[in-house]
This record gives structure tokens, sequence and C-alpha cells, in this order.
């Protein structure tokens, strides 16, 4: 084997190397950063490739947004509120979760979020506060089926809890408590 052929051997074998470094590099972060997110995207897809792919697309449409800290005057504005609904739920539970869902919607939308539509709510979501977006996902599908008088008082009640978990999250987020 000629000397030519060899370097050509090894700078291919080191090319592959540091590819498949780079792959696992890029696959360890985008689970670090999305957490269960990551699973759910990958399953959703029709491979792992696509998964990521969609994945690298939130986290791009997610850069291009201004996400601002809440002052804390709004802070004590959406916990005053998160209080009202809270107590609003014994007497008008249905209500009160559906307050829930319209807080969150508004504290999204104060600290920058794009709010139309809860599939793209979610995916913008899903980059910052993906190991919170299952408790988002059940306290909405909860929420729809209380418009149509389909849930039960506890499962509203699991449903205040699921969105006080979000709604915790992007109260304080980046600050101390």
């Amino acid at each position: 084997m000629s000397t030519g052929t060899l370097i050509a051997i090894i700078v291919i074998v080191l090319l592959l190397c540091a590819l498949v470094a780079w792959t696992v590099v890029r696959r360890r972060h985008l689970k670090e950063r999305f957490g269960p997110e990551y699973e759910r995207a990958v399953e959703d897809k029709e491979s792992r490739r696509a998964g990521e792919r969609e994945l690298r697309e939130r986290e791009q449409r997610h850069d291009a947004l201004e996400i601002t800290p809440l002052s804390a005057t709004e802070r004590d504005k959406y916990a005053e509120g998160w209080s009202r609904a809270q107590g609003r739920f014994v007497d008008q539970p249905d209500d009160a979760v559906h307050e829930a869902d319209r807080l969150v919607t508004a504290l999204m939308s104060e600290r920058g979020y794009p709010t139309k539509g809860f599939e793209q709510q979610v995916s913008d979501l899903s980059v910052e506060h993906g190991r919170t977006l299952e408790h988002y996902r059940v306290a909405h599908d909860v929420d729809v089926r209380s418009s149509r008088h389909q849930a039960t008082t506890e499962e509203l009640r699991g449903a205040m809890v699921h969105y006080r978990a979000l709604f915790d999250e992007l109260l304080h987020d980046g600050q101390q408590r």
C-alpha cells in the first residue's frame, strides 16, 4: 500500500470520527435543552434526523424572539391574578381553569412569546421550558374538555396544578424567588 493511500485512509477515518463526535455532541445538546420534548419530537417524526431538524428549527425561531424577564411589579400583578383564579376554584372550578389558561397565555405574551395557536405556543415554549410542557399539554386538554363540560372536578384540580407548574416557571424565569 502506498503512502498516499495510507494517508487518504487515515484522513477518511479521522473525518468519520469527527462526524460521529459532532453528531453525538449535537444530539446531547438537544436532549439536554429540550428534555422530554426531545423524545416526543423524535417519535412524532418519521426519523430521528427529522425530529432533530425540527428541534433545531424551534431553536432558531426561539432565538429570533425577544423574550424578556418581568419586572417585580409585573410579577406581582400576575401572582395576584393567579391567587384570584385559585380562589375561584372552590365555587367555579371550570371558570378557574379557564382563567388559569388565560393567565398563562397573557404571561407568555408579556414575556415576548407569540400566543397564536396552542401548537405554536408549545413549540416556542419547548426550547426553554421543555421539562414543563407536558404539564401545559395536560392542563390545556382539560381546559378544552371543560369547555364542553366533559371534565371532572378532580381533572380540573389537576389542571390547576399543571398550569401552575408552567406559570411559576414563566413568572420567575431567570429571577430569584
